[in-house]
């Protein structure tokens, strides 16, 4: 038994927005980022590809950090478009931070925004009975 086992480094994170949840597990790989099982490429509006893109390309400005050898698989449920896109891009700096154990990394999400490793859990209040909405009443009239 003098053979060692190579360990694969797995980590997984999650991250939230509203009613959006997403898990993202990071591995070693070819530099593939899939969201529900579709590559980032694909990805549509440009706006969310975007959004996801983020914490990757701000990861791949330092040398160190070699992001086409890492593979990351988030999946996203809950909520809409949006929310979801903002819950995965947590999900992804998160692990990444992770992954890399690079302090100067975490730094430079947190002064970029702050949500890239904090989750946004800022809810739709609920409506309430008697009333049109969480806040507005009907008016009281006494003549």
């Amino acid at each position: 038994m003098g053979t060692k086992a190579k360990l694969k480094k797995i980590v997984n994170e999650v991250g939230k927005r509203k009613t959006a949840v997403a898990r993202a597990t990071i591995k070693e790989g070819t530099g593939v980022v899939r969201v529900n099982k579709k590559p980032l490429e694909v990805i549509e509006p440009e706006v969310v590809r975007a959004k996801l893109a983020e914490p990757m390309f701000i990861a791949a400005q330092f040398p160190e950090i070699d992001t086409t050898r890492i593979d990351v698989d988030v999946t996203v449920t809950g909520g809409g478009f949006m929310g979801q896109a903002e819950a995965a891009r947590t999900a992804i700096a998160r692990s990444l931070v992770e992954w890399t154990a690079n302090e100067q990394l975490r730094e430079i999400y947190l002064d970029y925004d702050r949500h890239l490793l904090v989750s946004d859990m800022r809810k739709k209040e609920m409506k309430k009975f008697g009333a049109k909405g969480p806040r507005a009443k009907r008016q009281k009239s006494y003549r």
